[in-house]
């Protein structure tokens, strides 16, 4: 895996994907609309008004993943801090949850159109625009934040020796995805700033 991404003239970037690459990412971005869920859009009976202003949830996600992408605003203090956090959670999370469903979305469908992605070749080189890229860096961001919670990562260096691990440790293929994530969002920071 060595897709890099390159700026393109007039903004945007591009990065050239195999078949495979091509395979894992819209993998990972579909996994990541199923761990998220569905979005709450509203009936046809109604008001999409009323809908905007419909309370999320006040309780910290168990699934440490969801914990990671809907952390607590004000930390795991004490009472006080927690009951902020709820409040925060109840009127913010379900904008952020469709952000990041709009995210995931926009790497699927990037993927679909690309040259190649109907015939079952698959791979060649995909182009993104300004938006598309920002959607990007949302959604790769996502991801490695769920791998790494499902990889247990810190920010300490206890994490030394999942990046050691023996090609027969069923953690390998998850380390390897957070890695490769990595050097693709690093890539895609650099191409937008130059």
């Amino acid at each position: 895996m060595s897709g890099h991404f390159e700026a393109l003239p007039g903004g945007g970037a591009a990065v050239p994907l195999d078949e495979v690459e091509v395979s894992i990412l819209r993998s990972l971005a579909v996994q990541m609309l199923e761990l998220i869920g569905p979005g709450d859009e509203p009936g046809p009976d109604e008001d999409p008004l009323a809908a905007l202003f419909k309370d999320g949830p006040s309780e910290k996600p168990a699934d440490p993943a969801l914990a990671r992408l809907f952390p607590d605003a004000y930390g795991d203090g004490d009472d006080e801090a927690r009951a902020a956090s709820a409040e925060f959670r109840r009127y913010t999370e379900n904008d952020l949850r469709t952000r990041k469903r709009e995210d995931a979305l926009a790497v699927v469908r990037s993927l679909d159109a690309m040259p190649g992605a109907g015939d079952g070749t698959g791979g060649g080189r995909l182009e993104l625009s300004g938006e598309e890229c920002r959607r990007w860096l949302g959604a790769l961001n996502d991801l490695r934040l769920t791998i790494g919670a499902r990889l247990d990562v810190s920010d300490d260096d206890e994490n030394e020796e999942l990046y050691r691990l023996p090609d027969t440790d069923p953690r390998k293929p998850m380390v390897m995805a957070y890695l490769w994530l990595g050097a693709l969002q690093e890539t895609l920071v650099e191409a937008l700033m130059s």
